[in-house]
């Protein structure tokens, strides 16, 4: 789970209250826990800010520093949060999956999995998510990407280094080394209370992970720490990008990316600055950042806007090598994946995205938050749709809320 900009308090008091007034049936929880309303006004689709049980109006996220929201596993929820966790397309809690033989519906996975990681390996395809499904590391497993089957906890132990007082191991992300697979991570660090990287090594893609020092393998406080770290390999090299989370400290967010040794556990030289949060729909926020390499060229993925809400979403940049120069698109031409809110289902915060190629396919998985009665949830679930390739720019068809055709395997 990632935050981003604190949004206009005052604003968004004054939109609560009209849109409290207008719409029924839109109140507090029970528990005085924030749930934001989505309602459509004048043809356009609003989040209204949440309200507390007491009626009190405040903001969605203040910094960084919040905790995440609570999550419940499937198997152990009351009927309400069975309900509550359900797909905004009608599939149930837990995985999501085929519509048809040939074809799958949104989202393939309707319980909570936040900024997936979806690699391959074998002939199974893992999918790892920020902590949710009462598990550290939410995992699942899929043979065709559409249909999965969720497993256990892929890191039930953390490192002594991480706060657990906060159960914010976000973002995960693993790939093969050798004979072993190794996860990159971020958590809430005890001694600095910002969140820092973390890697572990395990036998196996399922797990279980394990730590590889009791010590961050990247904690920089003064910037804000460190989140979303994601591995790539080019040329014989590896490397490492992730964001820091400067506007947990009211400070720029930068993705950077660094050299990492042949076994992954130690880094190279210095790291490089690729992007800031310096375009408009980005907010104050820049993050989730992901390498991919199409015909040679070299395209930087990332989220940007408010997590919590409609102005989260995805664009890219193209960068000259692993380690850039980047430049990012035109402000016209990003954001390439953003909130569906024209009509229901409405499709909100489509971010923390993944790539994959299949054959000749590209196909990109991100999460969205769950809407239930026209209100978001407290669960993100995975969505995926095809990113097809226009003159050399991504374009992603989608958020697709519609039975599609499933990717083609070999």
């Amino acid at each position: 789970m990632k935050r981003g900009n604190s949004p206009n308090i005052v604003c968004r008091i004054l939109l609560g209250l009209v849109l409290l007034a207008a719409v029924s049936g839109c109140g507090g929880t029970s528990s005085g826990d924030a749930t934001p309303t989505v309602t459509q006004q004048a043809g356009q689709a609003l989040v209204a800010s949440p309200t507390t049980a007491a009626g009190a109006t405040t903001a969605a996220v203040a910094t960084d520093t919040a905790a995440p929201a609570p999550t419940v596993a499937a198997e152990q929820a009351t009927p309400t949060e069975q309900t509550a966790m359900a797909s905004p397309t009608g599939g149930q809690a837990g995985t999501g999956g085929s519509a048809s033989a040939n074809t799958f519906q949104n989202p393939v996975i309707g319980s909570d999995f936040p900024d997936p990681h979806v690699v391959k390996f074998g002939d199974t395809f893992y999918a790892y998510a920020t902590n949710g499904l009462s598990a550290n590391i939410a995992t699942a497993k899929s043979k065709n990407l559409v249909d999965w089957e969720l497993l256990s906890d892929s890191m039930p132990v953390l490192p002594t280094w991480v706060d657990l007082g906060h159960s914010d191991v976000w973002a995960p992300s693993v790939i093969q080394l050798g004979q072993k697979y190794i996860m990159y991570f971020s958590a809430r660090d005890a001694k600095s209370g910002r969140e820092c990287l973390g890697v572990a090594v395990a036998d196996k893609p399922e797990g279980r992970f394990n730590k590889v020092a009791d010590t961050p393998f990247l904690c920089k406080p003064d910037e804000g720490g460190e989140i979303d770290p994601f591995p790539f390999q080019d040329g014989g090299k590896l490397y490492l990008y992730w964001k820091n989370d400067g506007n947990a400290i009211q400070l720029p967010a930068n993705l950077y990316v660094q050299e990492l040794s042949a076994d992954g556990l130690g880094f190279v030289g210095s790291p490089t600055k690729l992007i800031s949060n310096d375009e408009v729909w980005e907010g104050r926020v820049v993050e989730a950042p992901e390498m991919f390499k199409h015909d040679d060229k070299y395209y930087l993925f990332f989220s940007g806007g408010l997590y919590s809400d409609a102005t989260y979403a995805t664009g890219y940049a193209t960068c000259d090598g692993p380690t850039g120069p980047c430049k990012q698109a035109p402000e016209g031409e990003n954001p390439i994946l953003k909130s569906k809110m024209d009509q229901p289902p409405l499709v909100v915060g489509p971010g923390g995205e993944t790539l994959m190629q299949i054959g000749d396919q590209t196909w990109i998985f991100y999460h969205a938050w769950n809407i239930v009665d026209g209100t978001r949830t407290e669960s993100r679930s995975m969505w995926l749709d095809k990113l097809d390739w226009k003159d050399g720019k991504p374009v992603v068809q989608g958020p697709s809320v519609s039975p599609e055709p499933a990717p083609a395997l070999p």
